[in-house]
């Protein structure tokens, strides 16, 4: 798959890396990172912190998505969001910004302001507006995996039929094959042994053509499995994104970019997208 992109002096390419993704939750009740950065200043200096240990594209999220979140209005996830999307395109810091959002008001906000992707968790389900700002805008749509209710008759043949869906909504509202980027949506409408399942199908899934972007971070599957708190996952972290990229997922979202990097860079030469060169 050759996919390109080119801002802000940066370079996403994903047939030579496996690019890795910051996440910037700007909220006081993110399961894992929650009023850390929900301050702008604070959230800019996260920002050029993980862009220098080697993100390339931050994850701006205004509302929590935990289990049991409290939801917020358009507004006061705008005015969450906008600060920070701001400040750090006034930085000019080079790095590609997404906004984790199901609501178009906030997206049309968030791309006034200077995001480049618009990362969905409903997959345009919710709100088919943020896929015709999608194409408006030319900007990639990433459309997650999720549903209601956990229920499934035959997991993967269930999950990729609402991947398709999400697809066809896309596709009716403008948006190009090419915008179009999936994730498994691991820790949404999914028990655990759904999450283990959609893993096992990660190869499936990047066989239906679009960049994958997996998202497994400090994510309840790891906790599960491993009987870890939040603050002891890295570890499983770098387990799942391993498995992935050997799956041939082209994205991971992850808290802990330094560690994560150097999981995703140690990757990539073992599955062959970037050549290790001896030393003489």
């Amino acid at each position: 798959m050759t996919q390109t992109r080119t801002a802000h002096g940066v370079t996403l390419d994903f047939s030579k890396e496996t690019v890795v993704m910051g996440i910037l939750n700007v909220t006081p009740d993110s399961f894992s990172d929650g009023g850390l950065y929900n301050q702008v200043e604070q959230a800019l200096a996260r920002a050029k912190e993980m862009v220098e240990q080697g993100a390339k594209i931050i994850d701006i999220g205004g509302e929590s998505t935990r289990p049991g979140y409290t939801p917020i209005t358009a507004e006061e996830e705008i005015n969450r969001v906008v600060p920070v999307i701001r400040a750090i395109r006034e930085a000019k810091v080079p790095v590609f910004l997404s906004v984790d959002t199901y609501k178009s008001t906030v997206a049309q906000a968030a791309l006034e302001a200077g995001v480049d992707i618009l990362n969905d968790i409903w997959g345009v389900k919710r709100d088919a507006g943020i896929a015709r700002l999608a194409a408006e805008y030319q900007v990639p749509l990433i459309l997650m995996h999720n549903r209601e209710t956990a229920t499934y008759q035959d997991f993967w043949r269930d999950a990729k039929a609402d991947l398709e869906e999400s697809v066809a909504i896309a596709r009716e509202n403008g948006v190009q094959d090419h915008q179009i980027w999936l994730d498994p949506g691991i820790g949404f409408g999914k028990n655990t042994s759904h999450n283990i399942l959609m893993m096992q199908h990660l190869s499936d899934l990047v066989g239906m053509g679009y960049p994958v972007l997996l998202a497994t971070s400090r994510k309840s599957l790891i906790g599960n499995v491993l009987k870890l708190p939040v603050v002891e996952r890295r570890e499983g972290t770098a387990a799942t994104i391993s498995f992935g990229i050997d799956k041939g997922v082209h994205m991971v979202r992850v808290h802990d970019v330094n560690e994560m990097v150097r999981t995703t860079r140690m990757m990539d030469v073992l599955v062959g997208k970037t050549h290790y060169t001896e030393e003489v």
